[in-house]
């Protein structure tokens, strides 16, 4: 789409605001230590996990009338699937009238709990797979993760019904492992895979090997665009590849339009929201918390608060600061990912645009 069409299409998007998607952070306790956890999950978490019937009451704030047909309600966490409550929550959820979806770890999830959770109306799932065995186990802190969430995936992958996608965290130690993934998960009949890279927050801040060189992202880059060239012309001789796709953690330049279907949107307050296990009412769930939240569904009836709040993220003008008061791809990035802007620094994290043309002028001689 043309740059300028496409501001217009973010612009009266951002005006409308209509929900669609709401994570709700229903535990944050894991059984894994995964090292480039943002929110520092263990075992044992200080927040407890929230009463199914505190979010039911937040459901019960968004009229029928406002809701769109895709509105989806995403189950996050910590690991969800440590919930016992889990299936019934899904259950509770779709008897209320919302389609809803989870995203996990896959080290929990067998035959018994798929079943359990496609009765309860669960018609959406995302699986982390980060590597190949030794690289997902390393990223995952527990060895026999990688057999766990693979054999997930192929639980999900026989599902006839179940939208679901593999996403996988890209780091200096599987970079070069992606053609072998890709491969591997071609032959489980993966249908989506996307992939994403590590902002420098909670575990993974001072941890290197989670983190690219701008050679390897702009590598990255180069490799998910060429996989989505051979997925066309796969198409146009009638064969159907797995979609390969970058998330939507911010704007790529010379890649846009490239490596995802549309170009870059941070959706952050604008379609999403969360409701993290504090209570507290958010965008998406790896947005600065502290910084970013917007009132607690304690105190604050959840639906005014997404109407008349949320000003930071529909309002992105604060974001022209540091490396982004002077660039000229502002008014098409507008600061990058929210999850980008943690703490309270003069400026953005990580600007994937910079790194990208850094890499270039590296190459040239």
């Amino acid at each position: 789409m043309n740059p300028f069409l496409f501001r217009l299409f973010r612009d009266s998007e951002t005006r409308l605001h209509e929900l669609s998607y709401l994570f709700w952070e229903c535990t944050t306790r894991c059984q894994l230590h995964c090292r480039h956890c943002g929110s520092d999950c263990f075992m044992e978490s200080r927040d407890k996990d929230m009463p199914l019937e505190d979010f039911l009451g937040v459901l019960d704030t968004i009229p029928t009338k406002d809701r769109p047909k895709e509105f989806t309600v995403v189950l996050t966490g910590g690991e969800p699937l440590l919930r016992p409550d889990i299936a019934e929550a899904g259950a509770a959820i779709r008897a209320k009238g919302f389609n809803w979806g989870m995203v996990s770890n896959g080290y929990l999830y067998d035959e018994k709990m798929h079943r359990r959770l496609e009765e309860a109306g669960m018609g959406a799932l995302t699986i982390s797979l980060d590597g190949l065995e030794a690289s997902h186990d390393w990223m995952r802190g527990r060895e026999g993760s990688f057999s766990r969430a693979a054999n997930a995936i192929s639980i999900a992958a026989r599902s006839p019904r179940l939208y679901y996608d593999v996403v996988t965290c890209v780091n200096r130690r599987n970079f070069h492992e992606l053609p072998a993934i890709r491969e591997m998960l071609e032959a489980m009949h993966v249908r989506q895979w996307r992939l994403f890279t590590i902002i420098p927050i909670g575990r993974a801040k001072d941890d290197e090997q989670m983190h690219l060189s701008d050679a390897e992202f702009r590598g990255l880059m180069e490799f998910i665009a060429k996989a989505r060239r051979e997925i066309k012309e796969a198409a146009a001789g009638g064969r159907r590849l797995m979609n390969v796709t970058f998330g939507c953690e911010g704007f790529l330049g010379p890649f846009e339009e490239k490596v995802r279907p549309s170009r870059y949107f941070c959706r952050a307050g604008i379609t999403v929201a969360s409701v993290l296990a504090d209570g507290r009412i958010c965008a998406c769930p790896n947005n600065d918390r502290d910084r970013f939240s917007q009132g607690s569904i304690y105190s604050d009836n959840f639906w005014d608060v997404w109407n008349t709040r949320f000003s930071q993220y529909r309002d992105r003008r604060w974001t022209r600061t540091g490396i982004c008061s002077t660039c000229p791809e502002w008014r098409n990035c507008l600061g990058n990912g929210m999850h980008n802007w943690h703490g309270d620094g003069p400026q953005v994290l990580n600007c994937h645009y910079a790194r990208i043309q850094r890499a270039e002028s590296a190459e040239m001689p």
